[in-house]
């Protein structure tokens, strides 16, 4: 019996290395030169950001420093590819790309900053996906010409989200926005905000909504002129559909990251501001709301 696990062991296929012909095709779609790692099986492009200088606490950083995007592939485990990558973005560029990433089929995971005191401010956004080696490059390259787009437009990052200036002063009208989103809200000052519960157990105790398993939403300004941010509570399978909703109603998604661990079920957080009139905004948060159900 012994022997026969050993031809067994020795029978089994071993993993498939990525090709020629599919690291060319990665190379030819994404635009850039990868680099193989055969230890790992996995092949790896990279596109450090000089376009726009960056500074920490005033001195230079090199793109060698944490500075560069990347994109690896590696075989899956149903005969394709997966990607893993991580985009270098500024403010400006975060959501633009955001959408191209989803409109081509990657997923989005993880959104946040790796520096502090940096100038300009750079986030960081997480992809990943499965499929052929064509259709994932080509999803990269889409994400990347996004960043060529938006600086060819204007060369220096922007210092603000789109759309006019919201009013200082707080007049929203609850009761229509509780008629959208299907909850009792707050009211404080003119502004407005509700909050839904979620339940986990953290060492073998529950908790819901005021232990912070929630997804919220606060409104400023009027009903014509309103900004609105919060933050979603998604478990692991609601996270795309949540960003899908919120980036096709031109919400911006500005974090995406963990708040607890060693929580049953595991939670995703993400956070979001969007600009517009009241009611508008709170019908794109219903469609997120009615993602996640």
């Amino acid at each position: 019996m012994k022997l026969l696990r050993t031809i067994l062991i020795f029978a089994l296929p071993l993993t498939a290395a990525i090709p020629d012909a599919q690291r060319n095709q990665i190379d030819t779609a994404t635009g850039a030169k990868g680099s193989y790692t055969e230890a790992e099986d996995v092949y790896r492009v990279a596109f450090p950001r000089t376009d726009v200088k960056v500074t920490v606490e005033g001195r230079a950083m090199h793109p060698f420093m944490g500075l560069t995007s990347w994109a690896a592939f590696t075989p899956d485990a149903h005969g394709g590819l997966m990607v893993m990558g991580d985009l270098v973005l500024f403010e400006d560029e975060v959501n633009a790309v955001m959408s191209a990433a989803l409109e081509n089929g990657l997923e989005v995971t993880a959104l946040h900053n790796h520096f502090f005191f940096e100038s300009p401010r750079v986030m960081f956004m997480h992809i990943g996906g499965m499929g052929t080696a064509e259709k994932l490059a080509a999803a990269v390259r889409k994400a990347l010409d996004k960043v060529k787009e938006i600086r060819a437009a204007q060369p220096l990052p922007g210092s603000k989200f789109a759309g006019g200036a919201v009013p200082e002063t707080n007049s929203i009208t609850a009761s229509a926005l509780d008629g959208i989103l299907g909850v009792k809200g707050q009211v404080n000052a003119g502004m407005y905000k509700m909050a839904i519960g979620r339940k986990a157990t953290m060492h073998g105790k529950a908790v819901n909504n005021q232990m912070g398993v929630n997804t919220w939403a606060a409104f400023a300004g009027t009903d014509a002129s309103a900004f609105v941010d919060g933050d979603f509570a998604m478990v692991e399978g609601e996270l795309q559909p949540v960003l899908k909703a919120l980036r096709r109603a031109g919400i911006n998604v500005v974090a995406i990251h963990n708040h607890m661990t060693h929580e049953d079920p595991q939670y995703v957080f993400l956070h979001y501001w969007g600009k517009g009139p009241a009611a508008v905004l709170a019908k794109g948060l219903r469609a997120a709301l009615d993602a996640q159900r």
